[in-house]
């Protein structure tokens, strides 16, 4: 009988190791932004629980709130949290900047996962507020460094793909307003951080039903298209790439931080859709295949939204992108994490 040494076995238990570890995908876990355009929504304790019941560990809140942070916690549950439109003149006085970093993040930085600050979301380069944009992203980094917290917390802006032009094929994209982009990016590249991007296919194929096929934006296409892609989300995401890598900034990340699909409210947009598309968009962000441009990972996402936000306006679709009822019973199954 052949007799295995001590130190043959360990050399054979390392190798089994790795072997086991080497063949485990990494995952992304899923996000939902937390809307709160809603009435007779739930306490803010209460929808932190409903995030932990359904592992939920990530959440996007859109304008600090102690009732929420408080509530957050002990969650372990990481936060994008926004500087709301409305606070970004404010935020380009740096003494300003440093007040509310010292009063909405560093009053619960040990017990909150922070994760990333949002300066702005969905500011447009003929916005008024477009101007204030790099200058607080600045000075709020500049706080977040002071208290410390620079490696635990990233600094970023959140865009929406109407700033991609020639967004098909999806390696034709470019900024299109190159003046305000650059300086962020610029930014985002010296400072380690991702882009912030929200990406709805639904916007897509409610403005163009004609060239989009519903199965496209719905990840239910068969097979790819000539330009080697099989879901709309992948050549949204893709064009986004395009544009940074124009701008030589091949190695900034791209975090999605708004996707979703409405159960009512415009063509196309119903509950057996919109279910399709999340449990589909889930799947594939935690799947590791990756995107045609940046194959191989997970992608890092937020779902929008946590709740129907029914004080809303606009188009009425923009009401009905809840994931939850206001008495906390799902809207659809889907297995989050």
């Amino acid at each position: 009988m052949f007799h295995r040494t001590n130190t043959q076995m360990s050399a054979i238990l390392v190798l089994l190791l790795l072997g086991i570890l080497s063949s485990i995908t990494v995952t992304e876990s899923i996000g939902v932004c937390y809307g709160q355009r809603g009435d007779s929504l739930p306490s803010k304790q209460e929808v932190v629980d409903l995030y932990k019941s359904n592992g939920i560990d990530k959440m996007r809140i859109y304008f600090p709130e102690p009732e929420t942070l408080e509530a957050l916690r002990g969650s372990d549950i990481e936060v994008i949290m926004d500087v709301a439109r409305e606070s970004l003149q404010f935020m380009t006085d740096q003494n300003a900047s440093m007040d509310w970093v010292n009063t909405n993040i560093v009053p619960y930085a040990q017990d909150v996962n922070f994760r990333y600050i949002a300066v702005g979301n969905e500011i447009h380069s003929n916005d008024n507020e477009s101007q204030y944009i790099l200058p607080a992203m600045t000075n709020i980094h500049n706080a977040i460094s002071s208290a410390n917290l620079q490696g635990q917390i990233k600094v970023s802006t959140a865009i929406d793909t109407t700033l991609i032009s020639y967004p098909y094929p999806p390696d034709n994209g470019l900024f299109n307003s190159p003046k305000y982009m650059e300086p962020i990016v610029d930014f985002l590249k010296s400072n380690g951080a991702p882009l912030l991007a929200n990406i709805y296919p639904y916007l897509a194929y409610f403005e163009d039903p004609q060239d989009i096929p519903l199965e496209y934006a719905l990840f239910t296409q068969r097979r790819k298209n000539s330009v080697g892609y099989q879901n709309l989300f992948d050549a949204m995401l893709d064009s986004i790439y395009a544009a940074l890598e124009k701008k030589e900034a091949s190695d900034v990340k791209i975090v999605v931080s708004e996707s979703g699909w409405p159960s009512e409210g415009g063509d196309g947009a119903s509950t057996q859709n919109a279910a399709t598309y999340y449990a589909n968009l889930i799947s594939h962000a935690k799947s590791g295949i990756g995107t045609p441009k940046r194959p191989g990972g997970p992608i890092e996402t937020y779902l929008f939204a946590m709740f129907d936000e029914n004080n809303k306006r606009g188009y009425k679709f923009e009401r009905h992108f809840g994931l939850f009822t206001p008495d906390k019973s799902p809207k659809y199954q889907l297995s989050f994490n």
